[in-house]
């Protein structure tokens, strides 16, 4: 037989809806967060506001840094890890709405960003 049937359209016969939980949200967002700023997930804390009906995201996260006595050694550390703590954040903040708007589908406005503190690291990041 070399006919094919009628298409289908991938929504036929899928009525109701689906829902994504904060929890799940959140696990999403810390996970995107710590790969973003090489920490811990579990170190990672998440909040969500509302923002004229989309998602705003804040973050208070450490984030991974050299040794200092590593950095004076060889000043090159520095940009292994990503550049200064600044630069980082900053860059963050696309990298994070990206992956948890690709992860989850959520519609982000904005991702804020709190560093709380240092992850004092010797291994170089891997991009």
């Amino acid at each position: 037989m070399s006919g094919t049937g009628p298409a289908v359209s991938p929504r036929a016969g899928l009525a109701g809806h689906n829902r994504i939980s904060t929890q799940a949200l959140t696990s999403v967002a810390r996970a995107a967060a710590a790969e973003a700023l090489g920490v811990p997930p579990q170190d990672v804390r998440a909040d969500w506001a509302d923002d004229d009906g989309l998602l705003a995201l804040s973050l208070i996260t450490p984030i991974a840094v050299p040794a200092l006595p590593a950095v004076l050694r060889d000043p090159g550390r520095v940009a292994g890890f990503g550049g200064s703590i600044w630069d980082r954040a900053v860059a963050a903040k696309g990298n994070i709405l990206r992956r948890v708007t690709e992860l989850s589908g959520a519609q982000l406005s904005r991702v804020d960003i709190r560093i709380s503190g240092a992850a004092v690291t010797e291994r170089r990041r891997v991009r």
